[in-house]
């Protein structure tokens, strides 16, 4: 059942399931929580509690104009007031990454374990920011149905996407069900945010990597780069794998998922 927080006067919708350890997951950009959902069914059946949240302008929770990563993660600890948790793992898969590094940045005692999902800690580069104003221009004039069109495919491998259509059409016409100014609101907050390098380089907690070898969204160089940082690192290069590992090979990533928790909680024991 979707339950709802507010932050900043505007809703935040969450789900919750199970009783244990909690494990937060957060989305990436032009999806919502339900990206999540079949895969960490998974974890509920191991004494974990898990939380799925929709950042502000995607899913249920209402767009935000203006909002920064940082604020989205502020956002992030209004659900985990209201439901107490005063420590957890987060896994932020890409967006949600950046997220759950700014979380790590402004909470970094409620943090028992870090999840950088196809993900990375530093700022765009300029041609980067570019092509994200580019395409805040782009759906202002066509709107945003023909910009996640174009998208949501590279999210996956070429071969994963070809054999997969229904998958990614899904996901598509999801994307496109979202708010204009939702997607416009994450891209400007996406161009805008710091370099958090420094943050991986000083965490407290055990940091988990998990990287795609195909990855068209993120290279692999800028994957790797970033896991040198940490004192304490998992690191996961998986083979053949887009950006959305958790759907391409989801079994797989599950044990990986399982081995991570599974040290944290002898860590902080």
């Amino acid at each position: 059942m979707i339950k709802y927080s507010s932050f900043s006067g505007q809703s935040i919708a969450y789900t919750v399931s199970g009783q244990g350890t909690p494990l937060v997951f957060l989305h990436g950009f032009c999806e919502d929580s339900s990206i999540w959902s079949d895969f960490t069914n998974h974890f509920v059946n191991l004494s974990c509690q898990v939380i799925l949240i929709d950042l502000p302008g995607f899913g249920n929770s209402a767009t935000i104009p203006n909002i920064s990563i940082s604020q989205m993660a502020m956002a992030v600890q209004t659900v985990l007031d209201e439901l107490q948790v005063q420590s957890c793992l987060m896994f932020g898969h890409s967006m949600g990454g950046y997220t759950a590094l700014a979380y790590a940045e402004l909470f970094p005692e409620r943090l028992t374990g870090l999840g950088m999902i196809h993900s990375h800690p530093y700022a765009d580069t300029e041609e980067r920011k570019h092509n994200r104003l580019k395409s805040i221009d782009f759906i202002r004039n066509q709107g945003h149905t023909i910009f996640v069109k174009q998208l949501v495919p590279l999210f996956f491998t070429p071969a994963f996407a070809k054999d997969n259509r229904f998958l990614v059409e899904t996901l598509t016409l999801k994307a496109a069900n979202f708010d204009k100014e939702g997607i416009i609101a994450a891209q400007q907050a996406m161009a805008m945010r710091p370099d958090r390098s420094d943050i991986l380089k000083n965490i407290a907690c055990p940091v988990f990597f998990l990287i795609g070898s195909e990855d068209q969204i993120i290279p692999l160089d800028t994957s790797l780069q970033q896991t040198l940082l940490p004192n304490q690192a998992a690191v996961h290069v998986l083979d053949k794998v887009g950006h959305l590992g958790m759907l391409e090979s989801p079994r797989v990533i599950q044990k990986i998922f399982w081995s991570f928790v599974e040290w944290c909680q002898t860590t902080n024991t």
